[in-house]
């Protein structure tokens, strides 16, 4: 597996797997899982390539996963459903870690078990629980890692 930051090219394949992951995974938040990777490529361009630094997992040329950082902040950490308990998200977390040694920050939501058994198994704390923003409004928790 190679780590690496994203190349322009490689970013219809980060919007293919995000949108897919995305609706393997948020059967309790129905705009997303109706979101189609037009929509999907459109906020990704406006909203997460501007203030992000990406990286992504690739396996025999194929992204596999990708992260999203604004500084601390973990803002998109997601494995192609196919890739997943393969490590792949590990790598990406360790490269959160290696990209901000002092600690890091994210979100998820409380109805996303997978997620949140991946970050407390990573030996991430969860240091407070709140709403997500409008339109999702759902229940989220923040985790923290610090050193």
């Amino acid at each position: 597996m190679e780590i690496r930051p994203l190349a322009a090219d490689d970013v219809d394949a980060v919007v293919r797997l995000w949108n897919a992951t995305k609706r393997d995974t948020y059967d309790f938040i129905p705009q997303e899982r109706g979101r189609s990777v037009a929509d999907d490529d459109a906020f990704f361009r406006e909203h997460i390539l501007p203030r992000c630094a990406i990286w992504i997992a690739v396996v025999r040329n194929e992204v596999v996963g990708f992260l999203a950082m604004r500084k601390s902040y973990v803002d998109r950490l997601y494995v192609h459903p196919g890739a997943q308990r393969r490590g792949v998200g590990t790598a990406l977390l360790a490269k959160a870690i290696e990209i901000s040694p002092g600690g890091i920050e994210l979100h998820t939501h409380q109805k996303n078990t997978k997620a949140r058994a991946f970050y407390d198994k990573a030996g991430l704390s969860v240091v407070r629980f709140g709403i997500s923003p409008p339109p999702e409004s759902e229940p989220d928790m923040e985790y923290q890692w610090r050193p």
